[in-house]
């Protein structure tokens, strides 16, 4: 069998369309620390992070025919994932915003010794919070 050496070392960034990108910005920074690193009028766009992911939040267009994401029958972006060390921490703040809905609180990650949790956080996205 031969051994296919991968051309690629990892995620750069992942691009995110949301519905209100203040209240999505405000989301990433206030709950989960990130910063902001860039920003582009013309998108409009904010490049955000949390000192090891880079996010692009876009603004999606169009008032009145944006659709949240299904994930059994859209392609695309089913959640994003992040790593944190502080799981229980993270919940609890998350857990008391009024703009979070939590699918599931923390439990084991199939039979690792990882924990996770999900949300649906401002902008309509699905978020994975994982503690390895």
């Amino acid at each position: 069998m031969q051994t296919i050496i991968g051309t690629t070392q990892g995620v750069h960034h992942s691009g995110l369309t949301v519905e209100d990108i203040h209240v999505t910005l405000a989301f990433f920074m206030e709950a989960l620390g990130f910063t902001t690193v860039g920003q582009r009028h013309d998108y409009p766009a904010f490049f955000i992070s949390d000192g090891h992911t880079l996010i692009t939040l876009w603004q999606a267009k169009g008032p009145g025919k944006i659709r949240a994401f299904d994930r059994h029958h859209h392609v695309g972006l089913h959640h994003l994932a992040l790593s944190t060390r502080q799981l229980s921490a993270v919940y609890t703040r998350l857990a008391a915003r009024h703009d979070v809905r939590i699918e599931f609180s923390p439990e084991p990650l199939g039979k690792s010794l990882a924990k996770h949790m999900m949300c649906i956080i401002p902008g309509g996205l699905r978020l994975e919070l994982i503690q390895t």
